[in-house]
């Protein structure tokens, strides 16, 4: 440990002047500052984990010569329990459709500007005027996810397995050659949409008796089932422990990317079933909380520019809306449609909409029956 040097009376009593005064001064001297400029010239985002390209973000901050602040959530239900205990102060959150649905009854959220959104014209129709926000009154798409069958190519085809169907999920004639190797997602409203979809009905098919026969559906094929799995599947697969996943598009396209890194002898390849599946709409939204919606627009105009959006789906595999980003994204990616479906698949995928109180108690209820059966 070294000696501490103790300056002379002068210059000491000099660094306590201008130490003390410093609180007094710093207020006016970072309205003048460029540094202090930009701590005051703060977007606040709360988003998904990894849902927006480093480089994009620095590109941001270059153009609007601001900082952009983000806080994350693993699920909706997480985001929608937080605002609900009070977090304020987000200019922009990303929000899937059904939490939409919420968002919008609880009145949090602020109308768009269309006048300051001239790249809005990028976005596909398709991805237009939905259910959950008619008109795009608050949303912008930004990506979305599609839940499908991912599966090792090579021992699927040796077992000589059907890819294009839940069936492969769902039927003991196919799952006994798969016993222990295939998992399905840990969520209430994924399993019961695949499980309603391969019955024949929609997703939001909220009739009591066609959710009984879905839980009939799901407890006859558990015990083929390794686990329910939201997050694991994905290095399972790209290692080969499990032949066979239902998971989300976004995943099995780094499942895919793994198993090359790694130089597996098996490729993964990922399929939506003919039956339907659900589409899965982020959007971005400006919250009631946010102090800045001048910026939040920049932001949104900014990510609906081709490029910009673009990273995004070559980062992490996830479907793109917007038009515009097509010519800058991987063609293994923006020709794939399992990740990027043409309008004949797309006519098969719905949307979640939300529950009333009434149909969350029962299906949480029946959701206990299918773990404990």
């Amino acid at each position: 440990m070294g000696t501490r040097r103790i300056p002379t009376p002068p210059l000491a009593l000099l660094i306590f002047l201008v130490a003390w005064l410093i609180p007094f001064t710093a207020g006016c001297a970072r309205q003048d500052s460029h540094t202090a400029g930009n701590e005051k010239n703060v977007l606040h985002l709360f988003n998904w984990n990894n849902y927006i390209a480093p480089q994009t973000v620095e590109r941001f901050e270059k153009t609007c010569n601001c900082k952009l602040s983000q806080d994350y959530y693993s699920d909706n239900e997480e985001m929608l329990a937080k605002l609900a205990a009070g977090a304020t102060g987000y200019d922009i959150i990303v929000p899937t459709g059904n939490a939409m649905d919420t968002l919008i009854r609880q009145g949090a959220l602020r109308p768009l500007d269309k006048s300051l959104l001239p790249n809005l014209g990028n976005i596909d129709p398709a991805y237009l005027d939905t259910a959950f926000d008619t008109g795009n009154r608050y949303s912008v798409p930004y990506a979305y996810t599609i839940s499908l069958i991912g599966f090792n190519q090579e021992k699927i085809k040796e077992l000589g397995l059907p890819t294009d169907t839940w069936a492969i999920i769902f039927e003991p004639k196919y799952l006994e050659k798969i016993k222990g190797r295939v998992t399905v997602l840990d969520s209430q409203r994924e399993l019961m949409a695949a499980a309603l979809k391969y019955l024949g009905y929609s997703i939001n098919d909220a009739d009591e008796d066609r959710w009984k026969e879905a839980v009939d559906l799901i407890v006859r094929a558990k015990p083929y089932w390794a686990a329910f799995s939201n997050t694991s599947y994905i290095k399972e697969l790209a290692t080969g422990n499990l032949w066979v996943a239902h998971g989300y598009s976004n995943d099995m396209f780094q499942a895919a990317l793994d198993a090359r890194r790694t130089g597996r002898q098996f490729t993964i390849g990922y399929s939506i079933p003919k039956e339907g599946a659900v589409l899965a709409l982020d959007s971005l939204v400006l919250h009631q909380s946010g102090g800045r919606p001048d910026l939040a627009h920049q932001f949104i105009n900014f990510m609906l520019d081709g490029r910009n959006s673009a990273e995004l789906t070559n980062i992490l595999g996830s479907g793109n809306p917007n038009m515009a980003a097509m010519q800058y994204i991987q063609p293994e990616i923006a020709y794939n449609e399992a990740v990027s479906p043409g309008p004949q698949l797309l006519g098969r995928l719905e949307m979640l909409q939300d529950l009333d109180r009434r149909q969350r108690r029962l299906l949480s209820r029946l959701w206990t029956e299918i773990k404990l059966r």
